[in-house]
Formats: structure tokens, C-alpha cells, sequence
């Protein structure tokens, strides 16, 4: 069948998936509206489902929303404040509000008070009182998702300070008031950060109300199949997980640890045994881990580690290698904070640890500082070549590193270019990097296509013409994220935008791209698709 054939609208199921691959490429959804009236009707659920996270200046995109808004009181309210009747969309072509399917609750508050910024800007409203206007979006926008009876996949209760809990008290209330808005979410992210305490007696009543009802809110589900704990939530819902009835023993699969300290973390045998068809966990980034390898190793229900990062171990002992023996076949994301284990036997050993129990690795992290003896401690290519056949994701970011020396920055990078698989989904290098060094590595790696590439040049040499000779003309990337000292940010850099762009490569801003593959971030969004 013809390529023309598949592209005009004979086979839309095809189209989509086509589609779907840039469902994270928000310029390039832009474009494909732009094709025809298939490929609009295609793309224009991708560009809403997620569109809070995508934070722009403006956030227009509220104001569509809010011509959806069926309560007159409200509308009134609002009428009061937007003094501007060109403020709204007077239509729209499609239901956008339908297209919502993943929801943080911060996200939302951040989104309104950039586009309350804009709106307070134009010409007679000046008169805007900030809290009870981002009150009022905010509370507006909910029942704009309620009414039109949003199925959302995931949400994402964030409450990192202390001056949003007002506002996520009264979006939590609106939530428990109308239940079936969550009762088929199957992707619940939690995290409440109460690590600050103040004396004050409203601001630790409305923590407490926060708590009671996230933890009714977790009760609700009915479908909930991924959960993860944030600090200290875990001692949050393990009640909740404890019991016998609780709605989620027969669908929760997914767990995710994150800055957890397990010395909290009790009865997680007991915990598994409710849990029926729990299959991964994700450990990222906790703390006091070998009270949490023990608890792991003496649970009796099979589980698949999938996760472990690692930036807090004192020490390599039995508990870590028996973990990593009934789960290293299943391990797909691992990273280390280099500098942590000061002993190199110590450091050699998790290393052959690693490459003995764990050769299905998909993403790989290295950061940190103090790696002085980095090379000598831990040979990241050795590791890579172990694993190669499943490697898609490679971070090496050594920008603390101040005593990390010159030669073995060269002996890292020529050995890497001769290392690297032959495809990458995403590779970024953040460390002090020599022109001439530089230049090896590209040579060594001349066969390797990048879809992402993300750099920190984090010395003065200037590596953007290599970047251009071997990169560019060579076509050997999708997208490009480059920051030094002496350019800044690339993407800023409207010629070499515009250069790059006619080899057919996309200049992406470094800052996006550097959360859009913070591991957590990924892991979320694979999760989601």
C-alpha cells in the first residue's frame, strides 16, 4: 500500500499511532492540525489531554475552558472580575474539557496564577484581589470537569508549601463532593510535603483536613492500579493498605517509593500479603534503604523490581545482593550517586553486582560529585557494554564535580563513543567537556543516532562547532538541547535555530528537556501511556 494511501485518511487507526509519538512534541501536534481534518481530529485530544504541565506565559488555554462554565453563580462572580468581554473565547471547535485526561492539582494552581498575572495586566483589571480571584479560577475550572464528566487516568495531589493548602482544601472538597470524578482514575500520585512545622494553629488545621481527606480519597478508588508516596505518605495510607477491604487489593499493581525514609515504612510484608496482583516497584531516590532491602527481601509474594536510584548507602552488604539476586532480572531503570561509597572496594563491588544480576537495564543515571577516582571506581563503559542490548536512556551528569580531572574526562568520553548502542531514545552529558575530547567522542560514535540529545558544557571550550561537523551534517539526532557559559541556551540562539532546522533538526529548550527526562517524570509518563 502506498504511503499516500496511508496518510489520507484510509487507515486513521495507523495515522494515530503515527500521531501518538509526539504526544510529548507539543509544536510538532501544532503542526499536524494544520494537515488536514483527519490529522487535526487526530492530534487535538494529544495536545489537551496533559495541558497544565505544559506551562506557558499566557495559559490561554484556561480561558477556553472557562467558556465551558455552566454555573451562573460563578459565571457572575467571574463577570465581576474579567472586565474585558473579549477575556473568553466567544466558541470553540471542539470539547476540549472532554480531552483531559491527566490531572496535578499544583500544576493548576501555577497555570492560574500566570494567566491571573496576564489578565491583571489588561486595561481595567487592575482591580483584582489575587487570592480570591486564583480561588475562584480554580474552583471554576473544577466544576468545568466535573460537569462534563472528565474520565481522567491519573491525578496528581502535589501540596509542596504551605501556602496552597487553602486553595487545595477547597479543591479537595470539591472533589470528595463529587465522587464519581475520581472513581475510575487507576494512577494516583501523592505528595504532601509537612516536613516544615509551624506553630501556627490554622495552618496545622488545614494540613490535618488535607491529610483526612486525601486519605478519603484514596478510599474511593475503585480502579487504582499505580500509587506513589512522596516523603512522608506513606504512614498516610497504610491503614488504608492494611485493610482487608480496601478497594485496591485486587488492582493495584504499581508502587513507587520516592525520597521515602524506610524507617517509616512498617508491617510492608503485611501490606504485600493484602495487595493480590502487585507486580512492580519503583525505589527512587530513599533513604535508610537497607531497613527497606530487608523488608523487601523477606516478603514471600513475588514483586519485580523495576526502579532503584540510589543516592543515599553507606555501605554494600547481603541485603542489597540478595534483593538484586530475586530482582535484577527484572530491573529497567537504575542510578548512583558517584561519591557516596567512599571505599573503592566498596565501589567495585555494587558494580559487578550490577553487571552480574541486571542485564536488562532501559535506563541508566550517573550523578553526583566527589568522584575524583571516578574512573578507576566505577568504568561506566564496561557497565553500558553489559547492557547495550536493552540501554535506551543514558544520563551521566557530573556537574558538581569540581576534582573530577581532565584525563579521566577523556578516558570517560573515548571509551564511550566506543561504547554506546546504536540507538538511543535519550543521552545527556553534563560535565566538563574539552573541544578535542569532545570531538573523539563523536568520531568513536559516528554510527550512533540519538533521538535526544541533551548537553551542559560546563568548561569554556566551545563545542558548537563539532556539535555542527559531526552532529548536524550527519543528521544524527531528532532533538537537540544544548547549555553552556559562553552561549547560554541554544534554543535562544535564533540563527543556529534556523540552521539546525534545515537538517531537519529540532532545537529544544535545555530546561524542558531536562524534566521531561527526570526519571520520575519519565516513569510517570510511561506509566500513562
Amino acid at each position: 500500500m502506498s504511503c499516500s494511501k496511508i496518510f489520507s485518511g484510509d487507515l486513521p487507526e495507523l495515522t494515530y499511532e503515527v500521531i501518538k509519538y509526539f504526544r510529548n512534541d507539543k509544536s510538532t501536534l501544532h503542526s499536524c492540525i494544520l494537515v488536514n481534518r483527519l490529522w487535526c481530529r487526530l492530534a487535538i485530544p494529544l495536545l489537551w489531554e496533559d495541558p497544565f504541565s505544559f506551562r506557558t506565559v499566557i495559559c490561554n488555554f484556561i480561558g477556553i475552558y472557562l467558556h465551558n462554565l455552566n454555573d451562573d453563580d460563578l459565571k457572575s462572580k467571574l463577570n465581576q472580575h474579567i472586565i474585558n468581554n473579549n477575556s473568553l473565547p466567544s466558541n470553540t471547535l471542539f470539547n476540549y474539557v472532554k480531552f483531559l485526561k491527566y490531572l496535578n492539582i499544583f500544576d493548576i494552581i501555577s497555570c492560574v496564577g500566570m494567566w491571573f498575572t496576564i489578565k491583571k495586566s489588561e486595561p481595567g483589571n487592575n482591580d483584582f484581589s489575587a487570592t480570591d480571584f486564583k480561588r475562584l479560577i480554580g474552583i471554576s475550572l473544577f466544576k468545568i470537569f466535573i460537569e462534563n464528566e472528565v474520565n481522567l487516568h491519573t491525578l496528581e495531589i502535589e501540596i509542596s508549601s504551605i501556602y496552597y493548602y487553602t486553595y487545595f482544601n477547597d479543591i479537595l472538597e470539591i472533589i470528595l463532593q463529587n465522587t464519581n470524578f475520581i472513581h475510575n482514575i487507576s494512577n494516583l500520585n501523592l505528595y504532601v510535603n509537612s516536613s516544615i512545622r509551624f506553630s501556627y494553629d490554622i495552618i496545622n488545621n488545614e494540613y490535618m483536613l488535607i491529610k483526612n481527606r486525601i486519605s478519603q480519597i484514596i478510599n474511593l478508588h475503585q480502579n487504582l492500579k499505580k500509587i506513589s508516596f512522596y516523603h512522608d505518605n506513606f504512614p498516610l495510607c497504610q491503614s488504608l493498605l492494611l485493610s482487608k477491604v480496601s478497594n485496591c487489593s485486587n488492582t493495584l499493581n504499581t508502587i513507587t517509593f520516592y525520597n521515602i525514609d524506610f524507617k517509616v515504612v512498617i508491617n510492608l510484608d503485611k501490606i504485600f500479603e493484602q495487595l493480590n496482583v502487585l507486580e512492580s516497584v519503583h525505589i527512587i531516590h530513599c533513604y535508610s534503604l537497607k531497613n527497606g532491602f530487608d523488608q523487601f527481601n523477606n516478603l514471600t509474594k513475588p514483586f519485580k523490581l523495576k526502579s532503584l536510584i540510589i543516592n543515599e548507602l553507606s555501605q554494600i552488604d547481603n541485603s542489597l545482593q540478595l534483593l538484586l539476586q530475586k530482582s535484577g532480572d527484572y530491573l529497567e531503570n537504575f542510578g548512583y550517586t558517584l561519591g557516596i561509597l567512599s571505599n573503592l572496594s566498596q565501589n567495585r563491588q555494587l558494580l559487578d553486582l550490577i553487571i552480574k544480576y541486571c542485564e536488562n537495564i532501559k535506563f541508566l543515571n550517573f550523578f553526583g560529585s566527589e568522584s575524583h577516582i571516578f574512573y578507576q571506581t566505577f568504568n561506566i563503559p564496561n557497565l553500558i557494554e553489559n547492557i547495550k542490548q536493552n540501554l535506551k536512556y543514558l544520563s551521566i551528569n557530573l556537574c558538581d564535580d569540581v576534582y573530577l580531572s581532565n584525563d579521566n574526562i577523556s578516558i570517560l568520553l573515548q571509551n564511550l563513543g566506543q561504547t554506546l548502542p546504536s540507538k538511543l531514545e535519550y543521552l545527556s552529558l553534563v560535565f566538563n567537556i574539552k573541544e578535542n575530547d569532545f570531538r573523539i567522542f563523536l568520531e568513536n560514535s559516528h554510527n550512533i543516532f540519538i533521538n535526544k540529545l541533551k548537553i551542559m558544557q560546563t568548561s569554556s571550550d566551545n563545542i558548537l562547532n563539532n556539535v555542527k561537523e559531526y552532529i548536524m551534517k550527519e543528521k544524527r539526532v531528532k532533538y537537540l538541547a544544548i547549555w553552556d557559559f559562553k552561549n547560554g541556551d541554544l534554543s535562544r540562539l535564533k540563527y543556529e535555530v534556523k540552521e539546525f532546522n534545515l537538517y531537519n533538526i529540532k532545537v529544544l529548550n535545555y530546561h524542558d528537556l531536562s524534566l521531561a527526562f527526570d526519571v520520575y517524570n519519565l516513569l510517570k509518563k510511561i506509566d500513562y501511556l
